[in-house]
């Protein structure tokens, strides 16, 4: 606990472990739990499946659950 998924374009093998990496240390700090708790993945979607396969599906149907919703703060 916790686990953390990412849906997003893909991006190289780099950018996806600074992201991690730095997801990492901030949650840690921030939830008070141990590095060895938390685990990271990317579900990488390619942007034309972007609105049938994340907005539609995930989004649009969880907008409560949505701290950040479109770069805007939603609670």
């Amino acid at each position: 606990m916790p686990y953390i998924e990412i849906k997003a374009y893909p991006k190289d093998e780099e950018i996806k472990k600074d992201v991690a990496s730095d997801i990492l240390e901030v949650f840690a700090k921030k939830w008070g739990c141990k590095k060895e708790a938390i685990t990271i993945s990317f579900k990488e979607v390619d942007p034309a499946n972007w609105q049938s396969d994340v907005e539609d599906k995930i989004i649009s149907k969880n907008t409560n659950d949505m701290y950040i919703l479109h770069g805007n703060k939603n609670k």
